[in-house]
Parts: C-alpha cells; structure tokens; sequence
C-alpha cells in the first residue's frame, strides 16, 4: 500500500479511527466529493463559499470523494485522462482543508493491466490527505474477478473487497457490486450478510455513509445503473436515522432520496456519458464526445453539506479548472 500510516492517538480524539484501524487503500474518484463531519453531522461547502453558519465550526471529520478516473482511455471523448485526473487531484488539494481520507468509487483504470494500477497508485500518492479508500468498478476486473485489484488495493478488506470502519462518530462502509455482472450491479450473499452483521450492534442514531461503483438505487436499470439484491442491504440500514450512499459509475451528477437514505452519483474525471435513456431505447451509454473547449464542464468538484436535525443535504457543484 502506498497511503501513509495512520497516526494513533489518544482514543478520545475524534480522528482516531477505529474497526479495523483504517484499512487504507488507494483510489479516488471522478468528480470531487467533499464531505465535512462535525460531531456526527456532515456539513458542506463549495470551496470559497459557505453553505451554512455550521461550516464556520471546526469539523470533527472531512473527506473527499473521485470517481471513473479511467486511467487507460484512448479516445476522442478525452485525449487524455491522466491529465484530467491530475487537475481533480489538484483540486481536491485547493478545497481549502486536508480532507482526513479520500475514497474513489471506482473504475481507477480503465482495462485493469498492471502497468494502469501502478500509474492510478503512483499518481494518488499526490493526494494531500492522509488515508485513501477504493472500491472497485466493472473496469477494474475486466477478466480476472477482481484480483489485479485487489492485489493493488485490497489489503485488508474481506470476500471481493468490502470493508467497514467507524470514524469520528460515523460509520463507514465500502461495497463491492462490479463482479458477478449479468446486467445489474450485484452484491451476492456473502456481502448482504456482512452488512447485516456490520450494523447489527450499532445505534439507531449513527450516521452511516455506504460507497459503491454502482448506484445502489434503480436510476436506469436499463442500462445496468442500478443493483438487483440492493434493497436487501438497504433494509439493514431504514432504523438508522442519516443514510448516505455515494456511486460512480454514470459519470454524472444525480441525487435521490429514498425516505432516510439520500443517494448521490458523482461525475467522472474521464469523460461524460449520456444521460439516461438519451437517444432512444436502443441507445447505449457510451463516451460523449463535447464539442471543443466544453470537456472540463461536465468534469467536476462537489462539497456536499449535511447538517444533523436537517432533511436534505446542502449540495453545490463546481465544474474541473
């Protein structure tokens, strides 16, 4: 691995993470998500702005969020995608704070070879944050199952690469549901057991933030946006009061909100795709090619903000610079 060692502290500070102390990965994500805890409350802000008077308060937690970096793409949709990748992590360097980790939610390379995980590693190495978390995309484990991934980013994790940690008050939960692929995103048993039994002992009243590739909710299932045994792990998590699901995956920004559980798809670092059902029913979600000058647009940085007592998140978008 990489990522930097943790540094354990006194137990009560808020930063010392626990379960499992951490399992550090490496990968970020497609748009730039920023995410501020403080005392169990996530609150957000668009870097140079506020979002709300609980922003001006020193965060407990922070942390970021990549997504489809794609390192390995050759097409006109992006000449490069190391570059774009690289302003992201820029990006991510000028929110303003060291986020506390950083997850990318998937798809890092874009054909799973060793030589594009060494580029995705070496490159997030440049990541001004101490701890980097990964799950992995269809992209990763192109034919394999997932093991160049995980070889590159998966120690510590459990079954194909799923993993939990608690931090500052919240809980944190990385889902894996890129393999076993026959159209929609899947978990399979082992998985939804282990959330199951991940959350079991847990309070009603503990914020819970869950990372995948793909959405876990049906944004276009014609498509395979969206995860068939999804609703068996969500019903683990209806007693908690805060849900927080982030995905990549469709290369777009998109949110719904489902009773306590509020989903968020980011934006991608690559290249867009088209917007769900755009073209008729036989179209298929392939690279978009903009016209010049009109890339950077549709790659993005978003600070999300959540507020405790509040029903929706505060969310502002800003396009890559």
């Amino acid at each position: 691995m990489s990522t930097r060692e943790p540094q354990h502290t006194d137990p009560r500070d808020p930063h010392t993470m626990t379960r499992r102390q951490l399992i550090r990965h490496t990968a970020w994500f497609g748009a730039a998500v920023g995410l501020t805890v403080v005392g169990g409350e996530v609150i957000s802000r668009v870097a140079g702005t506020t979002t709300s008077s609980a922003a001006t308060t020193r965060p407990t937690l922070r942390f970021a969020q990549i997504s489809d970096s794609h390192i390995g793409f050759q097409g006109t949709a992006n000449s490069n995608v190391t570059d774009t990748f690289t302003e992201a992590i820029g990006q991510v360097n000028s929110l303003g704070y060291t986020p506390d980790f950083v997850i990318h939610t998937g798809d890092l390379t874009h054909l799973a070879t060793p030589e594009q995980f060494d580029q995705v590693k070496q490159m997030m190495t440049g990541l001004d944050t101490p701890h980097i978390f990964t799950v992995p995309g269809e992209h990763d484990s192109t034919d394999d199952g997932g093991r160049r991934y995980r070889d590159a980013f998966g120690k510590g994790t459990r079954g194909d690469g799923w993993y939990s940690f608690d931090v500052a008050g919240v809980h944190v939960i990385a889902l894996v549901n890129t393999l076993n692929l026959t159209l929609l995103g899947h978990l399979g048993q082992d998985q939804l057991d282990f959330v199951k039994n991940d959350v079991a002992g847990l309070s009603a009243d503990t914020p819970i933030i869950v990372f995948s590739h793909i959405p876990l909710f049906a944004m276009y299932p014609q498509w395979g946006w969206g995860t068939d045994d999804a609703t068996q792990a969500l019903s683990y998590l209806r007693r908690f009061s805060s849900v927080t699901c982030l995905n990549g995956h469709v290369h777009q920004l998109f949110t719904k909100t489902d009773g306590n559980i509020t989903f968020y798809s980011g934006t991608t670092t690559a290249y867009p795709l088209p917007r769900p059902g755009e073209g008729g029913p036989d179209a298929k979600p392939k690279p978009v090619t903009l016209p010049a000058g009109k890339l950077h647009a549709a790659l993005g940085i978003r600070e999300v903000g959540y507020v405790k007592g509040q029903q929706t998140l505060a969310i502002k978008d800003q396009a890559l610079t």
